[in-house]
């Protein structure tokens, strides 16, 4: 496979971030964050695991190897509810602002920029075919503007291959692509499928059209990642990438994520920017009176209740 275009972080300021994005659809950046900037909620995320009895007993928690008795993946019961726990850890949500990062990402969306809240954690079992991440597009899922982007970080090293990420260069250039499930990667446009090593403090980086996917890994260990996601704030913000509309069946809430943490400045950061959410609130509520099932006004009509909640200055 074709390596991953390699640019150094120290390099940024002699290089376009926009011209490679533009042209390939993803840029590599080695060694954005400092490692012992990532080590903390590494710690974080194998003391859940381990809570969770998803470490091979008389092994070291640090070594992260799986107990592959207690393998499991999304939506399962059991992986949600260290999801959910890790989602709440206050390191996570500060690492999507960490100031090398969003420093970075300014160079592509302009200084008004918007670090979606829901960041994603991952912790992969090995040779766990459900967890495999298949050739997709981001905006399927995020909705909103098509001019989003996705950083995935490995909070430790990464061999290629070994749960590392792929991506199919230069195929945002040729928008959503319909299809009824995965992309098929042997057929999708663009140029090459690109891969590699990445390492604890590296960022893909990649637009919302980008095809990638992600590879099994055959090694012992759990891999530990972060998915986090920005854009201009001046673009459409999907209302989903806010609110949480399964919160009254159990689901996350953004009180149960704050209870325990230490700083309130990242706390509801968003109701201080001028969001413009798609669809718009008079677009929602309209379809909770009209839509053609009481299944579906029902649902309109909480997402208008959370979104008048959660994004109040929409309502002013």
């Amino acid at each position: 496979m074709k390596p991953f275009r390699t640019i150094a972080a120290n390099d940024l300021d002699s290089v376009s971030l926009k011209t490679e994005m533009e042209t390939y659809g993803y840029v590599f950046i080695r060694d954005l964050i400092p490692k012992e900037a990532l080590e903390p909620l590494l710690d974080d995320m194998i003391g859940v695991a381990s809570d969770e009895g998803w470490m091979l007993e008389g092994t070291a928690p640090s070594d992260r190897i799986a107990n592959p008795a207690m393998a499991c993946f999304d939506p399962e019961p059991k992986y949600k509810q260290a999801a959910n726990r890790v989602f709440r850890l206050e390191r996570l949500h500060a690492l999507t602002h960490h100031p090398a990062l969003t420093d970075a990402m300014k160079r592509l969306t302009g200084p008004r920029l918007f670090v979606h809240p829901k960041p994603i954690a991952r912790m992969i079992f090995p040779s766990c075919e459900g967890a495999l991440l298949h050739a997709h597009q981001d905006n399927s899922g995020i909705a909103g503007s098509s001019e989003s982007y996705t950083v995935w970080m490995p909070l430790h090293d990464c061999l290629q291959g070994q749960g590392t990420l792929e991506i199919k260069e230069a195929s945002h250039l040729y928008g959503l692509q319909t299809t009824e499930g995965y992309i098929q990667p042997e057929t999708a446009p663009g140029g090459d499928w690109v891969g590699g090593r990445i390492n604890a403090g590296d960022a893909v980086m990649f637009h919302s059209l980008t095809v990638h996917s992600s590879t099994l890994s055959t090694a012992s260990q759990l891999r530990f990642s972060v998915d986090c996601r920005f854009q201009s704030y001046d673009e459409a913000v999907s209302p989903l990438e806010i609110v949480f509309p399964n919160q009254a069946k159990g689901g996350r809430t953004w009180e149960a994520t704050y209870a325990d943490w230490e700083q309130d400045d990242l706390k509801y950061y968003w109701r201080d920017l001028p969001l413009r959410i798609k669809p718009s609130l008079a677009e929602m509520a309209a379809q909770a009176e009209k839509a053609d099932s009481p299944e579906k006004r029902l649902r309109y009509a909480t997402m208008v209740e959370l979104v008048e909640r959660e994004i109040p200055m929409l309502v002013q």
